[in-house]
C-alpha cells in the first residue's frame, strides 16, 4: 500500500508544520510505515520538531550557463533573443549570463551556432534523509538566491516518496511550488483557521486542488474563534472538515519549544488518532472533486500594466515588511503602519496570498490582467509523436497523450509550462505554436487610508517574480504624482522569487519574527537574504510572551547580523478581532499592544523616512 497526503494551507502561519508533524509521529507510534517529506524548501521546520538523526546529505547540482567562450562565440546574439527570462545581454559584443535570472532551460545551448555556452555546476540546496526512530525523514534547504529553483528541488524531494504512508509537508500558498508538491497526491489536507485571512486563502486553496482534479479535506486550527462565515464555506463548497484543533495557549508554548503535542500534552494524543483515522480513510476514499471556483480575471487587453513615469522625479523610500515564514503578524503589521503614516502609499507584494485588502477594503480605480509570458500548445494534427519535445523539456511540462483523431499524440501541461519556447526550438515539425498565458491581475485602488497597489495571481500560477516587480512599480509612482515620501511593502513570506523581488532595491526591512525555534530558524534564513542582496534591516519580534526566553535570545541575532531591534510586541487575541471586523489593531483599540506598535513605526519613521538607512557589509552565502 501506498499512500500520498499532502498537508498545505491557503497562507503560512495556520498550524501545516504542527499537524503534518504530529501526525507523522502518531501513525509512526501505531506501527505504520511512514515517510515525512518536507517540501516547503524556503523555510522547512519539520526538522525542529522531529529531531531526525541526518544521515545523509547531498548537495544539488544542475549544469547552468555561466558564460561564453571567446575563442567560440561570434556575438550573433542568438542566446540573447532565445532567452525568455533577460538572463542574458550582449554588452559592447561582449555576451554576459546573470546566474540568478537563468530557469536553467537550456535554450541558449540549443541556439548556439558556434557551441560557444559554456555550462558549469550549479548549487541550488541541499537535499537531507535521516530517520527518528521508525519513521524516515527527508528534507531540502534551498541556496539563498535560488528562488526560481524550488520546484526543481520539491521534485527531487518527492522521488523519495514509497510505500506506505507518505505525509508531504506542503508550501503554503497556491503557485508553482505548492502544485508541484500537491501533483499526484491522493489527498490534500488544507488547514485553515476561522478569521478573514483563513477564509480567504481557503477558497483559494480549495480551487487550485479541484482545478488539478483533487478533492480537499479541510482541518479547521484555531476552532475557538469559529464563526459563521467559515462554516457556511464549508458547507456550501461540499468540503468534508475532518476535525478541529483549539486555540489552546500550551500549543503554541509546545511549539515555541519544538516539542509535539502528542508526546507532551496527553490529551492531544487522542485527538491526533483520531484526525489521523479520518485523514487516512479520506485519502483510500478521495471522492469525486467538484468543478473548481476560477475567480475571474481582468483582461489583459485595454489597460497597459506598464505604468507611465510621472510626477515627482524623487524617488520614494521604499520599506518592505518581510518574514521567513507566514503568519507572524505581517501583513497586520503593515496595515497599521499605513493607517499611522499619511506619507506613504501601499504596496500589496505578497500577490500568492492577497491579504492586505481585507483590511483596508480597496476600491479600484485602475487595473488590468496581467501575463509574466508564453504557454506552449502542441498542434496535435502537426505533431507526429516523435518526443523531441518531451525530451528537451526540463520542467517535465510534456507528456505523450492518447488521441481518439491523431493518435500518438504530446500535450503541454500549463500549470508546469514556464514558456521557456525550448520545446519549440526541438519539434521538427513546427507543431508548438505559442498563446498568451494569463498569470495574474494588477490593481490601482483609493482606501480609507491613501492609495494602493496590489495585485492577484492566478491559481497554479508561476510566481516569478515579475507580478511582484509590476505591483512595486505602480506604487512607486502613486507615490511620486502625489508627492509622498515613502512606499509601504508587504511582502511575500519564504526567501523564493516573490519575496527577492520584494526587497531586490529596497531602502530599509521590516523583518517580523516570533520567539519559536522555527521562528528563530526562519529568521535566520530571511537576515541571510538580506545581507546576500545589501539591504539595512530592522527585526520586530511578535507574539513575544508566548515564550519570553525564546524572545530574548533574537536580540542577539539580530545584533550579530547588523539589523535593528526594532522591539516586541506580546500576544494579544483582539488583534485577531481586528481582522474579523475589517479593521487595523491601531482603530480598533487603544491598549498598550497598540502603543507598542506605534512606538515601533515611530523609530522606522525616523529611520527610514527622515534619514538614509546604511547599508551592511556584503557577506558570503551562509549555506
Amino acid at each position: 500500500m501506498q499512500l500520498k497526503i499532502v498537508i498545505s494551507s491557503g497562507k503560512g502561519g495556520t498550524g501545516k508544520t504542527f499537524l503534518a508533524t504530529n501526525l507523522a509521529r502518531i501513525l509512526e507510534q501505531s506501527g505504520k510505515q511512514v515517510r515525512y517529506l518536507d517540501c516547503d524548501v524556503e523555510a522547512p521546520n519539520g526538522h525542529l520538531f522531529l529531531n531526525p538523526e541526518i544521515k545523509l546529505e547531498e548537495t544539488v547540482h544542475l549544469l547552468s550557463p555561466s558564460a561564453a567562450d571567446p575563442d567560440r562565440c561570434t556575438s550573433c546574439g542568438a542566446c540573447v533573443l532565445a532567452c525568455q527570462y533577460n538572463a542574458i545581454v550582449m554588452v559592447q559584443k561582449q555576451v554576459m549570463f546573470f546566474e540568478n535570472l537563468c530557469h536553467i532551460c537550456g535554450a541558449c545551448t540549443r541556439v548556439c551556432p558556434a557551441d560557444a555556452v559554456i555550462e558549469k555546476p550549479r548549487d541550488i540546496g541541499i537535499l537531507r534523509y535521516g530517520q527518528n526512530g521508525g519513521l524516515d525523514f527527508h528534507d531540502g534547504r534551498l541556496k539563498t538566491g535560488e528562488g526560481g529553483m524550488s520546484p526543481v528541488l520539491i521534485r527531487r524531494i518527492k522521488r523519495n516518496q514509497g510505500s506506505g504512508i507518505n505525509i508531504m509537508d506542503s508550501p503554503p500558498g497556491t503557485a508553482c511550488p505548492v502544485v508541484e508538491t500537491v501533483r499526484d497526491a491522493d489527498l490534500c489536507v488544507l488547514v485553515t483557521d476561522p478569521t478573514p485571512f483563513g477564509l480567504h486563502d481557503l477558497r483559494l486553496s480549495v480551487s487550485m486542488c479541484r482545478d488539478m482534479n483533487l478533492e480537499p479535506a479541510v482541518i479547521i486550527n484555531r476552532a475557538d474563534f469559529m464563526n459563521d462565515a467559515l462554516k457556511d464555506y464549508c458547507r456550501t463548497a461540499g468540503l468534508e472538515v475532518l476535525g478541529e484543533i483549539p486555540d489552546d495557549r500550551r500549543i503554541a508554548e509546545a511549539c515555541s519549544n519544538g516539542s509535539l503535542v502528542v508526546d507532551t500534552i496527553p490529551e492531544y494524543r487522542e485527538l491526533m488518532k483520531n484526525l489521523a483515522a479520518s485523514i487516512i480513510r479520506r485519502a483510500e476514499n478521495p471522492g469525486k472533486p467538484r468543478p473548481a471556483a476560477m475567480p475571474d480575471m481582468l483582461p489583459i487587453s485595454g489597460l497597459s500594466p506598464d505604468p507611465a513615469d510621472s510626477g515627482s522625479s524623487v524617488k520614494p523610500r521604499e520599506i518592505v515588511v518581510v518574514s521567513g515564514k507566514g503568519g507572524t503578524g505581517k501583513t497586520s503589521l503593515t496595515a497599521c503602519f499605513f493607517a499611522l503614516e499619511a506619507q506613504t502609499a501601499v504596496a500589496d507584494c505578497d500577490v500568492d496570498a492577497s491579504d492586505l485588502p481585507l483590511v483596508l477594503q480597496p476600491e479600484m480605480t485602475e487595473g488590468g490582467g496581467f501575463s509574466g509570458g508564453d504557454a506552449a500548445v502542441i498542434d496535435p494534427e502537426k505533431c507526429t509523436g516523435c518526443g523531441a519535445c518531451e525530451q528537451a523539456c526540463r520542467f517535465g511540462a510534456i507528456a505523450p497523450f492518447q488521441d481518439e483523431k491523431d493518435g500518438s499524440v504530446f500535450i503541454v501541461d500549463e500549470k508546469s509550462c514556464e514558456g521557456c519556447r525550448v520545446c519549440s526550438l526541438a519539434c521538427p515539425e513546427q507543431a508548438v505554436r505559442f498563446i498568451t498565458a494569463v498569470h495574474g491581475e494588477w490593481r490601482v485602488s483609493k482606501t480609507r487610508f491613501g492609495l494602493m497597489s496590489h495585485a492577484r495571481l492566478s491559481l497554479s500560477g508561476e510566481n516569478s517574480g515579475k507580478l511582484v516587480t509590476l505591483v512595486r512599480k505602480h506604487a512607486e509612482q502613486l507615490a511620486r504624482r502625489n508627492g509622498l515620501a515613502g512606499v509601504l511593502i508587504d511582502g511575500s513570506p519564504g526567501i523564493g522569487c516573490p519575496v527577492i523581488a520584494s526587497v531586490t532595491g529596497a531602502d530599509y526591512a521590516v523583518v517580523v519574527t516570533e520567539p519559536t525555534v522555527s521562528g528563530l530558524h526562519d529568521l535566520n534564513r530571511i537576515l541571510d537574504l538580506l545581507r546576500f542582496f545589501r539591504i539595512a534591516s530592522g527585526v520586530i519580534v511578535n507574539k513575544s510572551d508566548i515564550n519570553p526566553e525564546k524572545a530574548e535570545e533574537i536580540r542577539p541575532i539580530t545584533e550579530q547580523s547588523g539589523s535593528d531591534f526594532l522591539g516586541m510586541i506580546p500576544y494579544d487575541r483582539r488583534i485577531t478581532e481586528a481582522q474579523v471586523n475589517g479593521m487595523t489593531a491601531v482603530e480598533f483599540m487603544d491598549t498598550p499592544v497598540t502603543q507598542t506598535i506605534r512606538s515601533i513605526w515611530n523609530r522606522i519613521r525616523e529611520r527610514c523616512l527622515l534619514s538614509a538607512p546604511e547599508i551592511p557589509p556584503l557577506t558570503p552565502d551562509p549555506l
